[in-house]
């Protein structure tokens, strides 16, 4: 699909809500998005006011809610898709959470891949805990065989 403004391929898709079912999808290129999204717009129908802030605006998921430690405010995060700090994964959380949920599905689990050398369940997790500590005695006692078999048998445990 090209961009409405111009002949480059349409990245975003932008759909303005103008009230009582009425509606309006844009398809642009990201240039044009970004001067259509950032840049003031010359505006054929009536401006509408801003709504006013509500005495509990400051309250997490109001639009003025910001982080402390880098000053995002989560309006920006839903603008430019970017966090600015680790904090804001806690300070965002409840905003975040839903979000990720819309996204990945309810309730959210692990799908990828897992590394090679991890346990399969519990009872190989703990099988491997105690073979390494009986290693460590080994290797400090200096009991050298006895840490080489050790030390096979973990390795046939990780690959399997």
């Amino acid at each position: 699909m090209k961009c409405q403004k111009c002949t480059k391929a349409a990245t975003l898709h932008i759909t303005e809500i103008l009230g009582d079912d009425r509606f309006e999808e844009l398809h642009l290129c990201e240039d044009c998005a970004q001067k259509y999204l950032y840049e003031p717009q010359k505006s054929s129908g009536p401006k509408l006011p801003p709504l006013p802030l509500s005495d509990d605006a400051e309250e997490i998921g109001a639009p003025g809610h910001e982080c402390p430690v880098c000053g995002i405010k989560f309006v920006e995060f839903r603008n430019s898709g970017r966090l600015g700090c680790p904090n804001d994964y806690q300070e965002f959380r409840d905003e975040l959470v839903p979000l990720l949920e819309n996204i990945h599905g309810d309730p959210p689990r692990h799908n990828g891949k897992v590394p090679h050398r991890h346990p399969r369940n519990k009872q190989t997790q703990g099988e491997l805990t105690h073979l390494r500590e009986k290693l460590r005695l080994a290797v400090n006692s200096e009991a050298y065989e006895e840490a080489a078999r050790l030390r096979d048998r973990i390795r046939k445990l990780e690959e399997s």
